[in-house]
């Protein structure tokens, strides 16, 4: 199983993460070397010594100090400033650990999990005076921000990419379709194409801006968004109000970034790319741009979905450009795919799957597995192009109940029958620990067969309610419709618009004739009659187009932060990411405290590697912005008024400062454990909730 990516990627990212507190441990470390406190060592890594250097014994393998003591019969730490001169050793032993998960320095009379061991040496810790104590406590948290100041210049100086802040999908009954318009005349909801240029105060820049605002808002209080639109000379304005979305557990307005035009190099798009081009064309396609649509240039996905929209379903020639790698353009026929009816009905939701199908007149198409996900648990036990008949006890079942089954029984095996390549086949597939298959599934539009119908109750839509009457079962394989042979879903519906396109143009009310066979042994084909008003046949009527390959195939259309090797933009930059970055680490903490944000978005130290991986394949330059990233939140988290981490210590000097006296050893040892108590809880939630991800 593929967890965390490829092997050079985990050792770069542990690498950085492992420098950043290194570095931060210098801070401490130079620090107090300016303050004349004993520093007795200095470790690159945890764990045993790997290499050491101390002055007087040069450099070896293993620790320094184990000479010292073979010639002397005591540690350096136990040896005065005299007799280390006298021995002519170094005071300092700088040693590189086994694990390169950080550092640490030993200073003399200072141990952050023991308070009690202090030293009456004068040039310990407790004897220097508090305020070259404070420098020392804080250097470090200094040491991570200027790290971090430094990379991002770095990173700005040559240039970041991220998503654009472009609309692109816009998910049904989302707040986003619902967001109140505040400039006359412009209709409510935000739009496919539109650029998010501000939000509240905030410029944006990039999509992530939008989401982390969107994740940091405060439930009752809408954002206010600026747009441009196409068409419009000024920007547009809306009041919307993210809501918590179950799946990402983050407040979120339910949109996605624009796509480009290029299709993700990745040969998981293999399967569902055949079901739509066929089996020779597939696999040359991931990683290659659509060039042109029969005489229209695209650039982005929006485009090619425009020009396909365009030729209403009739095939048009879809030209895609070499790979970045070279090679030759590819011309592939395409044709649009038909756009479907939304099925709203609340009361089939269980819970976190959705309140709504695609389908036909109330019907919606069995679930198709198009795809296995790389390292999924069920590889060949499903197979893409398998066709879901039953899951556990639910026959035919619809898309919601599919995901119902599943995410109700975590970690559980799931009885399947399948219909592969024309043959029922019972398979046993096996949920995560998040109740997942690792697969990819979708409506099986090309097979004519209906999921379990809808009960007539709770459905919003009156034309989802003309088939209510009729016998049908789930799995039953509708025939013809008006006497037009049904082969698929798309046969379905062109059937249904030939059979009332007169009732179209004359807006009047259209009766059908629906011919169907049920899953019985032996079953012969059921003739029944429907009867669409004039409403029914104009939505009918009114179902659209849409581009054959989703723009969820595609990569996201992409922006570049850059300073434009201007030094001085580049410092600029590099400063407000900073402050940016430790604002939003404190606005975390605070919505966490609220509940606005959950406790499953907090990531540990394998999260970070997780994360971490796939942010080295974005390139050298992304990789330097999300290691700057960690370090200010290191910092923050370090300068935090709790007991262990640096901000503990510096509040425990304040107090010292102010009472003339430190606290009580009693009260320190307390206030350690509870902080050790604290930051316990943190890395166990933390490590499940990477682990749950993992095994997502």
């Amino acid at each position: 199983m593929d967890i965390l990516g490829t092997g050079s990627n985990i050792l770069l990212i542990i690498l950085g993460f492992g420098l950043l507190i290194a570095l931060h441990e210098l801070g401490h470390f130079i620090a107090a070397r300016w303050a004349g406190i004993r520093a007795d060592g200095f470790a690159i890594g945890m764990g045993p010594v790997v290499a050491s250097y101390r002055g007087g014994i040069g450099f070896r393998f293993g620790a320094c100090d184990e000479v010292v003591k073979a010639r002397l019969g005591r540690y350096p730490i136990e040896l005065t400033d005299a007799e280390l001169a006298k021995e002519g050793l170094g005071e300092t032993q700088y040693s590189l650990r086994l694990l390169p998960i950080g550092g640490y320095v030993k200073m003399l009379g200072q141990e952050d999990g023991n308070p009690g061991a202090t030293s009456e040496h004068s040039r310990s810790y407790s004897k220097v005076s508090i305020g070259k104590r404070m420098v020392v406590v804080s250097a470090g948290v200094v040491m991570n921000i200027v790290t971090a100041i430094l990379m991002f210049m770095v990173a700005f100086m040559v240039g970041v990419r991220f998503e654009s802040p472009v609309v692109g999908q816009v998910q049904p009954g989302s707040p986003a379709t619902t967001a109140v318009s505040l400039v006359d005349g412009v209709p409510p909801g935000i739009e496919p194409g539109d650029r998010i240029t501000r939000i509240d105060d905030s410029a944006v820049l990039t999509f992530s801006d939008l989401m982390i605002a969107s994740a940091m808002s405060v439930p009752g209080t809408p954002l206010e968004i600026e747009v441009d639109r196409d068409g419009y000379d000024t920007p547009l304005l809306f009041e919307v109000e993210p809501v918590y979305d179950e799946t990402a557990n983050l407040r979120m307005i339910g949109i996605a970034p624009a796509a480009s035009n290029r299709l993700v190099d990745d040969a998981a798009l293999d399967a569902p790319l055949e079901a739509v081009v066929g089996a020779s064309s597939a696999p040359t396609l991931p990683g290659r741009a659509i060039v042109t649509v029969g005489s229209s240039t695209v650039a982005t996905w929006e485009q090619f979905d425009a020009a396909m929209i365009a030729a209403a379903g009739r095939p048009i020639d879809v030209v895609f450009g070499p790979r970045l790698d070279g090679g030759t353009t590819e011309t592939i026929a395409m044709a649009a795919a038909p756009v479907y009816e939304r099925i709203d009905y609340p009361q089939a939701r269980p819970e976190g799957t959705g309140d709504w199908e695609i389908g036909l007149l109330g019907l919606s198409p069995l679930v198709e597995i198009t795809g296995i996900v790389d390292g999924s648990r069920n590889k060949d036990v499903l197979l893409p192009g398998d066709i879901v008949l039953q899951v556990v006890d639910v026959t035919g079942p619809r898309m919601s109940e599919f995901r119902a089954a599943l995410s109700g029984r975590p970690g559980q095996s799931i009885p399947m029958l399948v219909d592969r390549d024309g043959t029922d086949t019972r398979v046993d597939a096996r949920t995560d620990a998040s109740g997942r298959l690792g697969v990819a599934i979708n409506y099986a539009f090309d097979d004519p067969r209906i999921a379990k119908p809808f009960d007539r109750s709770g459905l919003e839509d009156p034309m989802a309610t003309v088939v209510a009457d009729l016998p049908l079962m789930p799995r039953t394989r509708i025939d013809s419709v008006g006497g037009v042979p049904v082969t698929d879903w798309p046969s379905f519906r062109a059937a249904l618009r030939t059979a009332t396109q007169a009732a179209s143009n004359s807006g009047t009310d259209e009766t059908v004739e629906l011919s169907w066979t049920l899953p019985v042994i032996g079953s012969v084909p059921e003739q029944g009659k429907i009867t669409l008003t004039a409403e029914d046949v104009q939505q009918l009527h009114a179902l659209g187009w849409t581009a054959p390959l989703p723009g969820s195939w595609f990569e996201s259309l992409q922006t570049t932060l850059t300073a434009n090797g201007n030094p001085l933009v580049a410092v600029s930059m590099g400063f407000q990411q900073t402050w940016k970055m430790v604002v939003l680490t404190y606005l975390t903490i605070d919505r966490l405290i609220g509940g606005s944000v959950s406790v499953k978005q907090l990531h540990g130290p394998v999260g970070i590697v997780h994360i971490g991986t796939r942010v080295a394949d974005r390139g050298f330059m992304y990789l330097v912005f999300f290691l700057a990233m960690i370090s200010v939140n290191l910092a923050v988290l370090n300068f935090l008024p709790l007991p262990i981490v640096d901000g503990g210590l510096f509040l425990f000097l304040l107090y010292e400062k102010v009472t003339k006296r430190p606290p009580s050893i009693a009260f320190q040892n307390a206030a350690t454990l509870v902080g050790l108590v604290l930051i316990g809880s943190l890395f166990v939630v933390t490590f499940y909730n990477d682990m749950m991800r993992l095994a997502g």
